[in-house]
């Protein structure tokens, strides 16, 4: 009996799978049996001996010490979770707000577009071990410890206008929280600003070609035709912008000196195990709610 041919659904599935063939295979090989490995020692003890290591099984000592005999552990992980909460929707809405402002036709647009990129360079491993406040004044950037008239992005005059206004203060903790880390949020939203200007720029004219002589004015076009059109990449920026933000936090600089200073291999790894799950559970939340939401363009 002869086989029945392929759909040409089925065979661009599978043209699909021949050109993710070395990623997958390089995850397995560079990704998933270090990730085993991993594990192995987060439930052990290595201890140094003449020409290597000794690996004693433990159980899950280690991760119970973790949260039992390490008091920075918990204190660090729940710092780093309640800084991603924060900062994330902030640069994902500065990030759409700036993308859509240099995507309009203006002279120096390139050379606006290159200053907004400019941060991410600022933020590579050579310049951000640098000190910045040398460069910009000493404490002309806010330093969040509470000392009044230290800097010039100080916000106690917008809070006590937002306050006077009626807003609640819970609201206005947080935009003035964020008017004092600006320059945190510029400085992290760079990739998330060119994702997003490509999807604008990926976007039909006509169809604000039919809003305009249907009479929709600039504020409806926006949220009729422009975010639900960029929907698809608010999901990927959430994505990055989280992962971005655990890769550089201060539990990665804990683990690193729990490994290599006090050369306790095995709860560096337990620490790291419960860190990934922690990424993994926010990541795998936030998709699950922000793409019942997300609309696609056929």
């Amino acid at each position: 009996m002869f086989k029945k041919p392929m759909t040409l659904k089925q065979k661009n599935a599978w043209y699909g799978v021949l050109f993710a063939s070395p990623l997958i295979f390089g995850m397995i090989m560079l990704f998933i049996l270090p990730l085993i490995q991993s594990f192995r020692y987060s439930l052990s003890s290595l201890d140094m001996v003449e020409g290597g290591f000794e690996v004693n099984y433990e159980g899950f000592a280690n991760y119970t010490s973790l949260f039992t005999d390490n008091p920075d552990f918990p204190r660090t992980l729940v710092e780093s979770v309640v800084t991603m909460v924060v900062n994330v929707p902030l640069i994902i809405i500065f990030s759409l707000f700036a993308a859509v402002l240099l995507n309009q036709k203006f002279r120096g647009r390139p050379f606006a577009r290159a200053v907004f990129f400019l941060p991410v360079i600022l933020a590579s491993s050579a310049i951000a071990n640098m000190d910045i406040s040398s460069f910009v004044g000493g404490g002309a950037i806010g330093t969040g410890n509470g000392e009044e008239g230290s800097g010039v992005l100080q916000s106690f005059e917008l809070s006590e206008m937002m306050l006077e206004s009626g807003l609640s203060p819970v609201i206005v903790d947080y935009i003035t929280g964020a008017v004092d880390r600006i320059y945190e949020i510029i400085s992290s939203s760079g990739v998330q600003i060119l994702i997003f200007l490509a999807g604008l720029q990926s976007i039909s004219p006509s169809l604000y070609e039919a809003s305009k002589i249907e009479g929709a004015t600039g504020y409806e076009s926006f949220w009729k035709i422009t975010f639900p059109m960029v929907t698809p990449l608010i999901l990927t920026n959430l994505v990055y912008s989280i992962t971005d933000t655990f890769s550089s936090n201060q539990i990665n600089l804990l683990i690193s000196e729990t490994a290599f200073q006090v050369f306790d291999f095995g709860l560096s790894a337990a620490m790291s195990w419960v860190f990934f799950l922690c990424v993994g559970l926010i990541l795998a939340i936030s998709v699950g709610l922000i793409s019942r939401k997300v609309f696609y363009y056929d």
